[in-house]
């Protein structure tokens, strides 16, 4: 199975830019469609992006298109979220996913999940 570790949240003001890796090790990379959710406090994990394997097809929740951008590195065997324009609603813990077969926005279809990673938004 892959393992999953994410970087690259941290602190950023609103209308700022955040860029998230992924790394996986483990299996091969190539084999598994990726997703990106966030968990903000008090609420459900909610979808934000995902990539298939192949990294030529990719979808996106309404509130992030055009702001957000997913992409896979296959050399690195890492996953990135560049998020630009940052909102205060864009506050949360960021993971990354994994899953055999096709990409999805259901989070529960996912086998393997990293760790988190904290992106905060201030105004």
């Amino acid at each position: 199975q892959v393992q999953l570790v994410e970087s690259g949240g941290g602190l950023v003001q609103v209308g700022g830019s955040l860029r998230l890796s992924c790394a996986a090790s483990g299996r091969t990379f190539s084999n598994y469609a990726m997703g990106w959710f966030r968990q903000a406090p008090g609420k459900e994990r909610e979808f934000v992006a995902a990539i298939s394997r192949g990294g030529f097809s990719t979808s996106y929740t309404d509130s992030v298109k055009g702001r957000f951008t997913i992409s896979r590195d296959y050399a690195k065997n890492t996953l990135y979220l560049q998020m630009n324009s940052l909102k205060p609603e864009d506050t949360a813990v960021y993971y990354c996913a994994a899953k055999e077969g096709l990409r999805t926005m259901v989070s529960s279809a996912y086998e393997v999940w990293g760790q988190g990673t904290q992106v905060t938004v201030s105004s």
